[in-house]
């Protein structure tokens, strides 16, 4: 299976790595490997207003824009859900907003994943793509308001 060249580059080497393990087990061991790389969400972000909506475990994202590019903190209570975390903002961190919004979540049956998943688990996935995806297109919009604010007080 190849994979997806319109992938952004980080998110087509997690592709790949996950296309070289056949076993099921060891998937899930790369899974949860994305869990323990997300650095510590802060407690105060853990509101209702960071909440992924449609997942059956507790998700939290957060996004910011600096110099054109989206970084993004996420965390979950269950740790699988937390890999799926992990795993998009590792493939998703550091690029510009239309980007990320060009890239599309079935890139998640190139990794074999998907037939693994739970229904609420392939569902929590979608909703966190999307949630990673609204947040960055959120802070597109915002940050070219505020630039075309910035503008019209230049007179």
């Amino acid at each position: 299976m190849s994979v997806d060249p319109s992938l952004p580059p980080a998110l087509a080497k997690i592709v790949q790595r996950f296309q070289s393990i056949t076993d099921t087990k060891r998937r899930y061991e790369y899974l949860l490997w994305f869990a323990k790389q997300l650095p510590p969400f802060p407690e105060a972000d853990k509101q209702p207003d960071n909440k992924v909506v449609g997942c059956v475990s507790q998700v939290y994202v957060t996004a910011t824009l600096e110099n054109g590019l989206v970084h993004f903190q996420g965390d979950s209570d269950a740790q699988m859900t937390k890999g799926l975390v992990g795993l998009l903002i590792k493939g998703l961190d550091g690029l510009p907003p239309e980007q990320i919004a060009r890239v599309t979540p079935d890139f998640i049956q190139q990794t074999g994943l998907n037939v693994s998943l739970t229904p609420s688990r392939a569902n929590g996935f979608y909703n966190i793509f999307t949630t990673l995806q609204r947040l960055a297109l959120t802070l597109s919009a915002a940050s070219s308001d505020s630039t075309m604010q910035s503008e019209d007080t230049v007179d």
